[in-house]
């Protein structure tokens, strides 16, 4: 079956450090690296989101509630929103960019990143035209099955496993290369998952 891995939102701001960083969170971009380095040859393609936020309205607040608002986070050109150092992108094949103007948790919501940046002058419209969604993408290449990972557990992870269950993709979670906001509602998302038919994979070995 042609597989795809969905590396999911391993951003500085999302690890230690950053403005809402995930405990363990750079733990998890060391080990998802030290998967791909053994298990590339697995995948047809390796794709990897990224929040890119531009001005996502009320998904910024100064005063969250952690549900629904959070604090800033991932702004589009910042050093936040980069991929964490610890995550080796040498097998990464496509950047997905989502949340410019919302808050967009699943990668689904993404367009492909631009090769380069948008010349000045150009509107945003038009740098869109040449974009693609990621369900595009992974059927471009033949995808059946997904294997998704990365950060955090109980938000965009959930939200990308389940958008891509809900577009008939094969789709498996790989419990161990990923970490929860907390401890109860990556419990919760576990069964989220399942219960909407992803496989949740809690031993790689």
């Amino acid at each position: 079956m042609r597989t795809a891995l969905l590396i999911v939102d391993i951003q500085n701001d999302f690890c230690e450090g950053g403005s809402l960083a995930v405990e363990g969170g750079a733990a998890v971009a060391a080990q998802v690296s030290e998967y791909l380095e053994d298990h590339h040859g697995d995948y047809v393609a390796v794709a990897a989101t990224q929040d890119w936020h531009v001005d996502p309205g009320e998904h910024f607040s100064d005063t969250p509630d952690f549900v629904t608002s959070w604090p800033v986070h991932c702004v589009a050109e910042t050093t936040g929103a980069d991929t964490h150092p610890d995550l080796d992108t040498e097998y990464v094949t496509e950047y997905f960019r989502k949340g410019a103007y919302d808050a967009a948790y699943s990668g689904f919501e993404g367009l492909s990143a631009p090769d380069v940046d948008v010349p000045m002058g150009e509107s945003e419209e038009d740098s869109d035209e040449e974009r693609v969604s990621l369900d595009d993408w992974l059927q471009e290449r033949g995808v059946e099955a997904v294997d998704v990972v990365g950060l955090a557990l109980d938000h965009c992870v959930l939200a990308t496993a389940k958008d891509a269950v809900e577009a008939g993709y094969e789709t498996r979670v790989l419990l161990p290369l990923t970490a929860p906001v907390a401890a109860e509602s990556g419990e919760r998302a576990v069964e989220e998952l399942e219960a909407a038919g992803a496989e949740v994979v809690t031993d790689l070995d």
